[in-house]
């Protein structure tokens, strides 16, 4: 019997389906929310300011979360500095839609070898919200250690928020396919 060898698991694999598949998730349980206002005759605004607790960050901080521990998650393993965009603040729920729609488009543009690339790369980052001084990384560590983490707690506290106000979503909502 011979044994086979391992499976090399590369970074595009670590990153680009993983933030798909949730951010196509989280598009459909936007729009799934955006049913149920029309079906209840709410207002999709209304969940823009909307929280899990008085101490946590509103519903609009998370998607955009969602888009910048992705897609500008990737750009810094790219370029080498993190520099997601300002935060805009409460939006309308439409361009909150908008802004996941872009960020689905913006990550189905990578391809294997562009991010594949980028491997083992050092990444020098100031993050000073986590530590004082800069943390030395490579991609890998960035993307396990950091990126990964954070964009699936922002993409799961976007949906919790719609499912305590009501709206008929499920673990199969927040899965995707």
């Amino acid at each position: 019997m011979t044994r086979k060898q391992p499976v090399a698991t590369t970074l595009y694999d670590m990153s680009v389906p993983t933030f798909l598949q949730t951010a196509r998730a989280v598009s459909g349980f936007l729009q799934k929310a955006a049913i149920h206002c029309q079906q209840t005759g709410t207002d999709p605004d209304d969940f823009a300011t909307a929280r899990l607790y008085p101490d946590m960050a509103q519903f609009w901080f998370q998607i955009e979360c969602v888009d910048n521990f992705s897609f500008w998650g990737l750009e810094a393993m790219r370029t080498g500095a993190f520099t997601p965009p300002p935060l805009v603040g409460p939006a309308p729920y439409a361009a909150l839609q908008d802004r996941i729609a872009q960020t689905v488009t913006r990550l189905e543009a990578y391809t294997p070898a562009e991010v594949n690339d980028w491997s083992g790369r050092p990444l020098d980052l100031d993050l000073v919200h986590i530590s004082p001084r800069p943390m030395p990384l490579t991609s890998e560590t960035f993307l396990l250690s950091f990126l990964l983490p954070n964009f699936h707690f922002h993409a799961v506290t976007a949906y919790d928020i719609l499912r305590t106000r009501g709206v008929l979503i499920g673990k199969r909502d927040y899965e995707g396919q």
